[in-house]
C-alpha cells in the first residue's frame, strides 16, 4: 500500500534514510535528524513531501522524500525525487514502482510536466529498474554542487 506520509512514520523514513546512505557507501555523510524529518515534512511551511510503501503489516519498507521544483521554460511545477529506497527484503514486490507510479499520478493531476530524480552510475540495478519504466537518462547535463567550505566561502561575499 502507497500512502503520503504521516508524522508517525518519521522515525521509519529517518531510519531508512540512513539504511539509503550505507547502501550509497556514503553512511558517515548522513548527519540527518528525525527532528529535521518532522520539521521539513510536518513543520509550519513544509517545502518537502514524503510517500511510504507500507507491507500487509502496515509496516514502512519504502519511502519515496520529494520536493516540487519549477520550470522557468514552460512555467509549470514538477518533482524531484530525492531519494527512493525500499527495504531489500522487500524488492522485487513492486513497491518502488507503486511509490513511482503514485508520483507520477500526482504530477499528472497538478499538471505538473515531469518527475525527474538523480542515481549514482555504479547502481546497475536501479538503472535497469528506471530504464525498465522508459526513464531516461539526461546526460546533456552535469549536476554541480557547493557544499562545506567552498559554500561558506560564497557566501561570504555578500555584505
Amino acid at each position: 500500500m502507497i500512502r503520503r506520509a504521516a508524522r508517525e512514520d518519521v522515525s521509519a523514513i529517518t531510519a531508512m534514510i540512513y539504511e539509503l546512505a550505507e547502501h550509497q557507501k556514503a553512511r558517515d555523510k548522513c548527519t540527518v535528524t528525525a527532528d529535521q524529518i518532522d520539521d521539513a515534512l510536518f513543520g509550519p511551511q513544509p517545502s518537502t513531501f514524503a510517500h511510504v510503501a507500507a507491507n500487509d503489516n502496515d509496516r514502512v519498507v519504502g519511502i519515496a522524500v520529494w520536493f516540487r521544483n519549477f520550470s522557468t521554460w514552460d512555467g509549470t511545477h514538477g518533482i524531484y525525487l530525492e531519494d527512493l529506497f525500499v527495504s531489500p527484503s522487500e524488492r522485487g514486490s513492486g513497491h518502488g514502482k507503486a511509490l513511482l507510479a503514485t508520483l507520477a499520478k500526482e504530477c499528472v493531476d497538478n499538471g505538473y510536466t515531469r518527475l525527474s530524480w538523480s542515481v549514482v552510475n555504479w547502481n546497475t540495478p536501479s538503472i535497469a529498474f528506471y530504464e525498465s519504466l522508459d526513464a531516461r537518462p539526461q546526460d546533456e547535463w552535469t549536476t554541480y554542487r557547493l557544499t562545506g567550505d567552498p559554500l561558506g566561502r560564497l557566501a561570504s561575499e555578500v555584505s
